[in-house]
């Protein structure tokens, strides 16, 4: 009887193991096409995940931008298997966790992937650049299909704009996300950034593949645009995929002619995202061709007035990383802009700027960029808006932004003493007196918007310089508190004490000064930073 137990036991393990391996094969094979939509549900049943089943489901999350998912299923996989990850699921869970809010487990991958420090409260500082700091303003457009997908858009004329959309349902369903594939679409723009009169572009633009990200030359008269090639290519790992192609027309007779390939695209590799300069004569774009510094990077070449091109040209590391540089776009003053995940940024893609010879990226900020895939920003800088897209509310959508631009001002204020006593002599404590002029110091910094506040505190010149340090310190940290307890926040304010090392008088030495001359060193000043809008004066 025992060995009849113990061969049913057995039995029941085999065909268990059986329909397991059933489980991982079937999402394997989802995953492999890429329909990680399907492959995640199928991951999510397999019982025992091992190694392989939670990289492959933690990428399937990451790539339909479940974030708070990936976080969670990365952070497995590295409880179990750490001395075995790979590093690029390193960079991917580092960016899950930052989109799931979890700053500081971002920066500890973040800073193992790159092998040096990240600190991302010191890189949020950065941005604010008291020469040169842009606030913009977003809204997102209202749409009539909000299950769409809408990004990829551009300029198309003084008042049209054009996007791609996976709203033509008539398409075929793309199993990435189970979307149809993407449709070039046009629109019109009203003074309010409101996008109006939707309509499909021409049948000989769009098919069956995908097309987006439309460029067109300032006459209107050309248009570049991507398009997925027909042909599958096998990539390194056999895995066959269709790359992407841009595509040029030209209208003829009010009607866009037949669309050729541009001679640098390729069935082996993606060329995407075009861009054209604003005089035309030079065209930009994404591609991860052989060569470059790695995944996609941003490349120009030249568009001659016969219509042909010259060599395209690798924009260098100072634009360029290992990771994904895309959607490119030069303003009317020849700056670029460009979406990367590969510079540190705010998380997943990341909206820059770069000026000049391109030697450097300029993060754009977090009143634009957010935790999730900002990309495809255009602008028209004399008008100081535009548009973007991005998927911060889980789903592909453009938005309209107006940009002003502000100085960093910092405003020194100091608690008046009158005949009023700061601090009592050797006391640290808030006095009652202090506390209602603290009270309209706090109103103050509210009501600025106030940031970098520091506390400096002083003391007077009775007692010993190490003593009087530590008082001066407690005062700071007196006084801290209290702001923190009536709604500052702790992490925007710093604290210092000078002991008597400052004093507002001559009341340097330990006697020959009255009471209230002393006094007048027992004092706290605050100091912040705020943000003031710079007013450009109107030409004449």
């Amino acid at each position: 009887m025992k060995n009849i137990y113990k061969t049913i036991l057995l039995t029941l393990i085999s065909i268990s193991a059986f329909g397991q391996k059933s489980e991982i094969k079937k999402a394997d094979k989802l995953f492999v096409q890429r329909a990680y939509v399907d492959a995640a549900d199928a991951y999510e049943d397999v019982a025992d995940k091992n190694q392989e089943v939670l990289q492959n489901l933690g990428d399937s999350y990451f790539y339909t931008n479940q974030m708070q998912n990936a976080a969670e299923v990365y952070k497995l996989l590295f409880l179990r298997h750490e001395q075995n990850v790979a590093p690029e699921y390193e960079f991917r869970f580092a960016h899950s966790l930052r989109a799931a809010g979890q700053d500081d487990e971002a920066d500890k991958y973040f800073a193992s992937y790159y092998d040096r420090e990240i600190a991302f409260e010191d890189f949020q500082a950065s941005i604010v650049d008291s020469s040169n700091l842009f606030i913009y303003e977003t809204t997102m457009l209202a749409t009539d299909n909000s299950t769409s997908s809408d990004f990829g858009i551009s300029y198309f004329g003084e008042d049209q704009i054009s996007f791609a959309s996976t709203r033509n349902t008539a398409r075929p369903i793309y199993p990435w996300n189970k979307k149809p594939t993407l449709d070039l679409y046009s629109g019109n723009i009203s003074e309010e950034g409101e996008i109006s009169n939707v309509v499909l572009f021409s049948d000989v633009i769009n098919t069956d593949e995908h097309e987006s990200s439309a460029a067109f030359s300032q006459d209107g008269q050309t248009v570049y645009f991507d398009r997925t090639n027909e042909k599958r290519f096998k990539d390194t790992s056999g895995i066959r995929v269709a790359h992407i192609s841009i595509f040029r027309s030209q209208m003829v007779d009010g009607a866009w002619g037949e669309p050729e390939k541009i001679p640098f695209s390729s069935e082996e590799y993606s060329v995407e995202h075009p861009a054209l300069s604003p005089d035309g004569s030079t065209l930009f774009f994404a591609s991860d061709m052989p060569g470059g510094e790695g995944s996609f990077d941003l490349y120009k070449v030249a568009v001659n007035e016969d219509g042909t091109f010259g060599t395209p040209e690798n924009l260098g590391p100072g634009i360029n990383t290992e990771h994904r540089e895309q959607f490119p776009f030069v303003s009317e003053n020849n700056t670029l802009y460009f979406a990367s995940d590969g510079h540190l940024g705010f998380g997943n893609l990341d909206i820059y700027k770069s000026e000049g010879d391109y030697s450097e990226a300029e993060n754009l900020g977090n009143s634009l960029n957010s935790p999730y895939d900002d990309f495809a920003f255009i602008i028209k800088e004399g008008e100081k808006k535009g548009f973007l897209a991005s998927n911060r509310s889980g789903n592909d959508n453009l938005y309209s932004f107006t940009r002003a631009q502000y100085i960093k001002k910092t405003v020194e204020i100091e608690i008046p003493h009158e005949d009023r006593i700061y601090f009592a002599f050797d006391k640290s404590n808030i006095t009652p007196e202090y506390q209602q002029v603290l009270d309209q110091i706090i109103d103050i910094l509210k009501s600025s918007e106030a940031t970098e506040i520091q506390i400096a505190s002083h003391a007077d010149a009775r007692g010993t310089d190490e003593y009087n340090m530590d008082l001066s310190q407690r005062r700071a940290e007196s006084t801290k508190n209290y702001l923190v307890e009536h709604g500052i926040a702790a992490s925007d304010i710093s604290t210092i004490g000078y002991g008597e090392s400052r004093p507002v008088n001559d009341c340097t030495d330990a006697t020959g000064c009255t009471e209230a001359e002393y006094a007048q060193n027992r004092r706290s000043v605050i100091t912040f930073s705020t943000m003031e809008e710079v007013v450009e004066e109107e030409t004449k």
